[in-house]
């Protein structure tokens, strides 16, 4: 029996209204949406990687990072996230959905990979770390689950925070679908450390962690080398730790 075709689909904009022009900034020369990038293509386990983007003039430049990088590029609705995600995905013949937001920059393989074997190890529709139950650090986060699933939510809930959070269906409503969450080792157990972008402080701590492990470790470190050095690093947690997350509701 062959497995699932398995596409990452990064949701990414230039319009982000707390550090706009995010993911093309500069992170130790290359853009940031280049870091995930190296990140994704080497997980084995991915069959395609897509850029759900938006057709806003303003992402223009997005389309041509991906024409540049080689890398499907679809361009949707700036509203309708989750729209833009199930056609992106169509778009590429996605089957099994890896879904990424564009500030993951961190994003290990090590945890793509993992959340992945999980769908495929467990009778699970949802494989996920950063559900209900958040254990690993804001912006490591995994979530697999099948694009028939999602398509299914697209064409028949119309609640805006759905339309904007693609997967928050899913989590609104664990009585109707099997939720399997990934917890965090002890080790790793940091739910209040932020490794994603949405800030200048975290524009900061992204770069001062590549600045540190990159030239030991190459461009493609895991969470054993990145968690290995924040526990001895509280001065690089601190840069960013007073930054809020926003609520999906």
């Amino acid at each position: 029996m062959s497995l699932p075709r398995t596409v990452a689909s990064i949701e990414a904009r230039m319009g982000s209204s707390r550090l706009t022009g995010k993911v093309l900034m500069d992170i130790g020369g290359k853009p940031a949406l280049t870091r995930l990038l190296e990140r994704l293509r080497s997980v084995a386990l991915l069959d395609d990687i897509v850029l759900a983007t938006t057709t806003s003039p303003g992402d223009d430049a997005l389309e041509a990072w991906a024409q540049e990088e080689g890398v499907a590029c679809y361009r949707g609705s700036e509203d309708d996230v989750l729209a833009r995600v199930v056609e992106a995905q169509q778009s590429v013949g996605g089957e099994l959905v890896v879904e990424v937001t564009g500030d993951c920059t961190l994003l290990p393989p090590d945890v793509i990979t993992l959340g992945i074997e999980t769908f495929h190890a467990n009778r699970a529709d949802v494989v996920s770390n950063c559900g209900r139950v958040q254990t690993f650090p804001m912006g490591v986060d995994v979530q697999v689950f099948p694009l028939a699933l999602l398509a299914e939510v697209a064409a028949n809930v119309d609640d805006p925070a759905v339309r904007e959070h693609v997967s928050l269906h899913f989590y609104d409503n664990p009585d109707r679908y099997r939720i399997h969450n990934i917890v965090a080792p002890t080790l790793w157990h940091h739910p209040e450390w932020r490794l994603q972008l949405d800030y200048d402080e975290d524009l900061a701590f992204i770069r001062a962690v590549y600045a540190e492990l990159e030239p030991a470790h190459g461009p493609v470190f895991d969470l054993p080398e990145l968690m290995n050095l924040l526990h001895t690093r509280p001065d690089l947690i601190a840069l960013n730790i007073d930054c809020e997350e926003k609520a999906a509701r």
